[in-house]
């Protein structure tokens, strides 16, 4: 059984990440190839820059560094390599779903409408929406199929019942009594965070809130220690005080700030390479 997008994401919010890596892996999920040769790409992989996922994401190429290491060392087995040149993007796919055995309990049944299709593997929009009809977007067709495509696109965090409101509001505004239900899937694409639905200009970004103490604390530690380097830090480090006192540091770490087991490691890889136990 081929995979699609639906069980890939399945898999995906069943598997224990962060916060940031179930987003970081859906951004990579919604831009897998599904046909040989679509966009260039092989089938089953995705092609982005560090610097455009970073952009995406909103964060630093060192803390996307930690995410993408994150997901390579889950279930999900996200591999990537760069074989165009130094200025090609990286391919990125999901090696889990390598051996159709593994994902054959995940895949559902015929009725499960919120898939995509073998053909585009994408959330498909269909039929005529009537902008005059029902304000309330779950007593309509259309709360389903928003929830299961904006968690790959710019309105991820967005209520769908606002996402409906501005939708109705955008059409009414140009007078439009009856749109194609695919403008409803690229007005998502195309969201903004101003709350107007009119064609004002845009209003500026809002500033990002400032960031928590402790996690600016635990990004401070994990920076201080490349993740490329984990395995080399994780077999210094246990050399030099032992492998119990390894573990229990990790625990500490993940009782102090409530994280992943893989970043509470990094945080304890970055203190020590602090505390001069071990070599960055």
């Amino acid at each position: 059984m081929e995979p699609t997008t639906g069980l890939i994401l399945r898999r995906i919010t069943q598997t224990d990440l962060s916060v940031s890596a179930h987003k970081l892996a859906t951004l990579i999920l919604d831009g897998i190839a599904w046909k040989d040769g679509y966009n260039g790409l092989p089938r089953g992989t995705a092609a982005f820059t560090l610097s455009s996922l970073a952009a995406k994401m909103g964060v630093s190429r060192q803390y996307l560094s930690v995410l993408l290491s994150e997901l390579e060392t889950s279930e999900l087995k996200l591999e990537r390599e760069k074989s165009n040149g130094k200025f090609a993007p990286w391919l990125f796919r999901f090696a889990a779903f390598d051996d159709g055995e593994q994902t054959h309990d995940l895949v559902s049944g015929g009725g499960d409408t919120s898939l995509s299709r073998e053909e585009s593997n994408k959330t498909i929009f269909m039929g005529q929406i009537n902008i005059d009809g029902c304000s309330n977007v779950f007593r309509t067709c259309w709360a389903e199929l928003i929830k299961a495509a904006k968690s790959a696109l710019p309105c991820w965090n967005v209520d769908t019942q606002v996402i409906w409101e501005r939708f109705l509001a955008f059409n009414r505004a140009r007078g439009n009594s009856k749109v194609p239900a695919a403008f409803l899937l690229g007005f998502m694409r195309r969201w903004r965070t101003s709350p107007s639905a009119g064609a004002s200009p845009e209003a500026p970004p809002a500033p990002q809130p400032a960031q928590n103490p402790r996690e600016r604390e635990l990004h401070e530690q994990i920076k201080a220690a490349p993740s490329s380097n984990r395995q080399f830090h994780a077999s210094d480090l246990c050399r030099v005080i032992g492998q119990a006192a390894y573990d229990a540091r990790i625990a500490a770490v993940i009782r102090q700030f409530g994280c992943p087991r893989f970043t509470a490691t990094l945080a304890v890889h970055g203190r020590a390479v602090l505390a001069g136990e071990i070599s960055r």
